[in-house]
């Protein structure tokens, strides 16, 4: 396991002045591992003897120990997908299909120690306790799957948007986060700048933010109240096989949380929205459209989008 992750798990073992080393430790990962220990004890307002201790905790000897694993662990984070690509193809390619099985079942059981139970329940109790808003954002690759929880999770709650450029054309839908509201920011490596100012934003206007990232961690960790890291390494590029679990785990969760209210919600879905299917798109000659139920949905009908009694889109 990752040294920060590592630190992160066990964050409830450590003394209170420990707490305060591991915070700044996680804050400014990695560049604080490879600081000296009076540096991050200046930073974290804490002693000299407190940062060996935590190190001790961690199972190293001596801080300069803790140092090397940290400039290892950098090197292999920097490895790009090229370079893992050219090593990985360097073992041979016979048997890819299960060796890629193989790879990513385990990735997905990684889960169970990559994910403290008490901050995926923190995270099920914040979305599922009535926010007022809630807003979805990711980089590069995880944009697509911010899209997928945006739109499952809107089938279960109210107000729930996947905010494609927040800090651009879709600043004023972002800037309606505030106490109440959350965020959820999907950014894995390489961690991308506007994740974390995004953020660093929701934070100051008071919305919660969940930070779902790798297990090397992204900088948004420094404005995230709720943190879920997951295991991602593949070849070429990250696997988002246990993303896609962790998600599925998440709106269940939520459903199950909800209670009512999202059957509820999910009913009127059913109810109110159709979406033509190729099995019933071909219809035989001569049959009546029935006007009085809610319209399907397709390409210029997107007034069909409404819920009884709301008199607007959904």
């Amino acid at each position: 396991m990752p040294i920060n992750d590592e630190v992160f798990a066990r964050m409830d073992e450590l003394s209170p002045a420990e707490r305060k080393v591991a915070r700044a430790l996680l804050a400014a990962w990695p560049t604080s591992g490879t600081e000296s220990a009076a540096s991050l004890a200046r930073t974290a307002g804490t002693s000299t003897p407190t940062v060996l201790r935590l190190a001790s905790r961690l199972g190293f000897g001596s801080w300069p120990d803790f140092q090397a694993r940290v400039r290892d662990e950098i090197a292999d984070h920097l490895n790009s997908p090229l370079r893992r690509s050219q090593e990985g193809i360097a073992l041979g390619d016979g048997g890819t299909l299960g060796r890629a099985i193989t790879d990513r079942v385990a990735l997905v059981e990684s889960l169970g120690t990559s994910v403290p139970p008490s901050e995926f329940d923190r995270a099920v109790a914040v979305l599922a306790d009535r926010p007022k808003q809630v807003a979805l954002l990711g980089g590069y690759f995880s944009r697509y799957f911010a899209m997928v929880l945006a739109a499952q999770l809107d089938q279960i709650l109210p107000n729930v948007d996947f905010v494609a450029e927040p800090l651009g054309h879709d600043v004023g839908r972002f800037l309606q986060l505030g106490k109440g509201g959350v965020v959820v920011v999907m950014d894995f490596r390489r961690h991308e700048l506007v994740a974390q100012q995004a953020a660093a934003a929701a934070k100051r206007q008071g919305a919660t933010v969940l930070l779902i990232t790798d297990t090397s961690l992204s900088p948004v960790v420094e404005s995230a109240d709720i943190v879920l890291p997951v295991t991602v390494d593949g070849i070429p590029f990250d696997s988002m096989t246990p993303l896609l679990v962790l998600i599925e785990a998440l709106v269940e969760g939520v459903l199950r949380a909800a209670g009512p209210r999202g059957l509820e919600r999910m009913r009127q879905w059913e109810e109110s929205v159709r979406i033509t299917r190729a099995s019933r798109a071909a219809h035989a000659e001569g049959d009546v459209r029935d006007d009085t139920g809610p319209r399907e949905v397709g390409a210029g009908n997107v007034e069909a989008l409404t819920l009884p009694g709301t008199g607007g889109a959904l």
